[in-house]
């Protein structure tokens, strides 16, 4: 029964994350106040012109970056529904795609900074990327919190 219950709750839980940019957003907010596109401009200061050239370049990060969230919350979805039945393909495949997913992901923060180095210089770039990374381990670590390990859920049952 509570195996039943956590997996119904993990459920809930991924449903929840489903709703990437609203729970990403309400997330910072509680954290910082802000909105997101806030906590980066206040802690990147930028002149009028860097912030001209920043704008549209973080806008395009920021659309790609939640199209890659999509992708992660089909991941987290897939292994909810298959966590009481996981098979050694299924991990693989599932293992498979998260890896992807974090290349993919680390990749567009690389292509970005590229731009953005150009466009407000390295130190500015580099700020970003720093608040970026932070701001995802935030959010990873939160997601983190309400799935559980493989088999985790097997090993409380026998306690």
């Amino acid at each position: 029964m509570k195996k039943i219950l956590f997996i119904l709750s993990l459920a809930f839980a991924l449903n929840a994350t489903a709703q990437t940019s609203v729970d990403e957003i309400n997330l910072i907010q509680d954290l910082y106040g802000k909105s997101k596109a806030d906590v980066v401009k206040e802690y990147l200061s930028l002149s009028d012109v860097q912030a001209a050239a920043f704008q549209p370049i973080y806008d395009k990060y920021e659309k790609e970056r939640k199209a890659l969230s999509q992708q992660k919350i089909l991941i987290l979805e897939d292994y909810g529904k298959n966590y009481a039945t996981l098979s050694d393909a299924k991990a693989t495949e599932l293992t498979s795609k998260n890896l992807k997913y974090n290349q993919d992901s680390e990749k567009l923060l690389a292509k970005t900074h590229s731009k953005l180095v150009k466009a407000i210089g390295g130190i500015n770039a580099a700020k970003f990327v720093q608040l970026e990374q932070y701001l995802q381990v935030t959010i990873r670590a939160e997601i983190q919190d309400v799935i559980p390990f493989i088999g985790e859920l097997d090993k409380t049952k026998k306690h």
